[in-house]
């Protein structure tokens, strides 16, 4: 089957690696993929992009108008971003259009957007399927709050009722759009899931890297992720940076950066604790396996009661459980004490207590994280998305 992969978004981080994992996974199936994006943000070309850059550092790469004006309208009043918004859909609908049309696409398959209702329309016009990735709604609180916020939901109610199938990132997150749109298109909850090649713990020596950031013959709790106040790693290290004395076989290897990261910084030093917390900062998304490696569990410290958390699964491909909070999303793909370790969500002193308790017990760290890697295995590889997602044209 040709597919056409459309989306809206940068490309980066975690979505584009959850873009790059529903292509790798269709291909994987035997089917042809095309990926249709905003201007310099197909997350397929980014990686040969940065691999040209790293390999020819003079050389650097010119942004296109449309780049220019992405970047200007990050920091635009909400009003004007919702209309940039609005508007890009005519460049979407021609995009989309002239490649559908020139590939012969026979399924469009989009990473829903707000307001981005080119894709139904090309749908409409070609006579092809659309279905439709559902992780982000007008009806769930947002990082940058909606303005136009009626209008949002209303234009979503009908890019959703016209969808031919939709995918879901979690069973909460159909339930909020359930209850409030009423009857919806057939849908599968395809939570996130991780590229078994890539996120291999055979392909790593863990002791050099160790080695290299001075942290060998300790046991190692890690997190990876942006150093922002919702994912809940300020307030862990407030709380366990005054016990780590406690277990001074425990290190705490924290990736990543963000708008805490300065304050995270100065209550290590306060502390004294710089021998048993490492902070190399942010990271490639290439280089997340090799770090990963080194850890010998993981920790998250908050998530949200519809997200799919990436790095759970690309933690737990490595072989490595993770103290993860008890939210309905994380709890429908995680076996406590058997593929990971829940916590009552909110009840911040209970993750720390599970984090110092494990260190204690290597065996177990063992045990589980064999179980976590057969988990993603059997269950969460790409190609199990692409089936899902799929399975969705035979529903009447």
């Amino acid at each position: 089957m040709k597919v056409v992969y459309h989306h809206r978004t940068r490309g980066e981080g975690a979505e584009g690696a959850h873009i790059r994992g529903v292509v790798h996974g269709l291909r994987e199936l035997g089917h042809e993929v095309d990926i249709v994006s905003f201007p310099g943000a197909d997350p397929e070309a980014k990686q040969v992009a940065k691999k040209a850059v790293k390999a020819e550092p003079s050389q650097a790469r010119s942004k296109s108008p449309l780049s220019r004006l992405a970047e200007w309208t990050k920091n635009a009043p909400q009003f004007v971003f919702e209309w940039f918004e609005l508007l890009y859909n005519l460049i979407a609908f021609k995009n989309l259009y002239q490649a559908a049309k020139n590939k012969q696409s026979e399924l469009i398959y989009e990473r829903y957007s707000l307001f981005m209702v080119a894709g139904i329309l090309v749908a409409k016009f070609r006579g092809i399927p659309i279905v439709l990735e559902i992780n982000d709604s007008a009806l769930v609180e947002r990082v940058r709050p909606l303005y136009y916020r009626k209008l949002a939901a209303l234009i979503e109610r009908w890019i959703i009722k016209n969808a031919t199938g939709l995918v879901f990132i979690s069973t909460e997150f159909k339930k909020i759009i359930e209850n409030e749109y009423g009857a919806i298109p057939p849908s599968v909850v395809s939570p996130n899931g991780a590229n078994i090649n890539d996120f291999s713990p055979e392909r790593f020596d863990s002791h050099t890297l160790k080695h290299s950031l001075g942290i060998e013959d300790k046991i190692i709790c890690g997190y990876v992720g942006a150093f922002n106040p919702w994912h809940g790693l300020e307030w862990f290290m407030d709380i366990i940076i005054p016990r780590l004395k406690e277990k001074p076989n425990l290190v705490l290897l924290l990736i990543g950066d963000g708008i805490s990261y300065n304050k995270i910084k100065a209550v290590v030093e306060e502390f004294g604790a710089e021998e048993q917390v490492c902070m190399p900062g942010r990271i490639a998304h290439s280089q997340v396996p090799k770090y990963i490696a080194a850890m010998d569990y993981a920790v998250l410290p908050d998530s949200n009661i519809y997200g799919s958390p990436m790095k759970l699964f690309e933690t737990m491909a490595m072989g490595k459980g993770m103290v993860v909070p008890a939210f309905p999303p994380i709890e429908e793909v995680i076996e406590d004490d058997h593929t990971s370790w829940i916590f009552p969500a909110g009840q911040h002193h209970a993750c720390v207590e599970q984090v110092l308790e494990l260190a204690d017990d290597p065996e177990q760290l063992q045990r589980i994280g064999k179980n976590a890697r057969d988990y993603i295995v059997q269950n969460r590889q790409w190609r199990h998305n692409a089936e899902q997602l799929l399975s969705l044209l035979d529903k009447p």
